[in-house]
């Protein structure tokens, strides 16, 4: 099924203004910067994110201004956060293709990464709300808190399930729930529906987050990253923490305190990778995503009414359980 085109379908119209005020955004005449913005526009991408503000925009009103406004600040910070991300894991790659600092170098894409940051700043400005101003601002303070947890983590002897569904609340379920937050406020949605958005943006970044980190058990140059590079960088996720729970092998827990050391080598990744298969770690974590979109289907089924809206969130939650990059 090609979920991308029925995701797009009720917003069609509205996703051509957004990449219009995105793109704008994202422009400067000449110069270094100039060419480094523009290869970051080039990279484009599904826009998930904007969707879904956009989506939720369209359930409870009518998607105006102050959405879109919302929508492409919103990207431009996620945007500023993953030039600095790459930067911070000394990444080469995004998505199989060449990082900025790779293309140019770090401090090039510090500084870019600053400016986009302003620039999203700026937009969200656009929008006149206090609210939004608040909501984007409190977004930017917890991804860069997500990301000094999870470098603290580093240092956790535990496999904590509850630790890792720290991490990634504050990283990518942030961002999500933010996301159908300022869909819904926008559009004069009620107290009770934004806050109902909210959590069907959260559970829709943690359903997200699960399957990328699912992805670093297996081999593919569509994702853009090698089998095990989570480990590499002494992350430990959900299959593997899982299967260390649940295991009295005592040499495979050292392995998974070699990865937070970051002293494990390359063939001990690979035997820790398929000890989490062999363990069930990657059913466990594809049950727990099920678990988290049947939560979110709830939400379509209580708050969407039309039907072509209802048929484009309902395929976005499958596309997210059951995307392949």
């Amino acid at each position: 099924m090609d979920y991308l085109s029925l995701i797009r379908k009720p917003i069609e119209s509205e996703l051509q203004d957004f990449a219009r005020i995105f793109d704008e955004s994202l422009s400067h005449d000449g110069g270094l910067l100039g060419l480094t913005l523009d290869y970051i526009r080039q990279r484009g991408g599904k826009r998930m994110r904007p969707i879904l503000v956009l989506l939720i925009g369209k359930n409870f009103g009518c998607v105006n201004q102050m959405s879109q406004n919302a929508a492409a600040g919103l990207e431009l910070l996620h945007t500023a956060s993953l030039v600095h991300d790459d930067v911070v894991d000394e990444s080469s790659e995004r998505r199989g293709q060449a990082s900025v600092n790779a293309s140019y170098d770090n401090k090039v894409a510090v500084l870019v990464g600053d400016y986009i940051l302003s620039t999203a700043l700026l937009r969200v400005a656009m929008t006149g709300s206090h609210t939004i101003v608040q909501i984007i601002s409190e977004l930017g303070r917890t991804l860069a808190a997500g990301e000094i947890q999870q470098l603290a983590n580093i240092q956790n002897n535990e496999f904590s399930e509850e630790a890792y569904y720290q991490i990634i609340g504050n990283k990518t379920a942030a961002l999500f729930e933010a996301c159908a937050k300022l869909g819904a406020f926008s559009v004069g949605a009620t107290e009770e529906e934004v806050a109902a958005a909210a959590k069907f943006g959260h559970n829709i970044g943690i359903i997200f987050q699960i399957r990328d980190d699912i992805f670093d058990y297996f081999d593919s140059k569509e994702i853009g990253k090698p089998t095990g590079n989570d480990m590499l960088e002494g992350k430990l996720t959900l299959p593997v923490i899982y299967a260390l729970n649940h295991t009295d092998d005592e040499a495979m827990k050292e392995l998974g305190r070699k990865v937070r050391k970051g002293t494990v080598t390359a063939d001990e990744i690979a035997a820790l990778v398929a000890f989490t298969k062999a363990q069930n770690g990657i059913v466990y974590a594809e049950q727990r995503m099920e678990q988290f979109a049947a939560e979110a289907r709830g939400f379509i089924e209580r708050y969407v009414h039309e039907e072509d809206v209802r048929q484009s969130l309902s395929a976005y939650v499958e596309y997210v359980v059951r995307r392949t990059y």
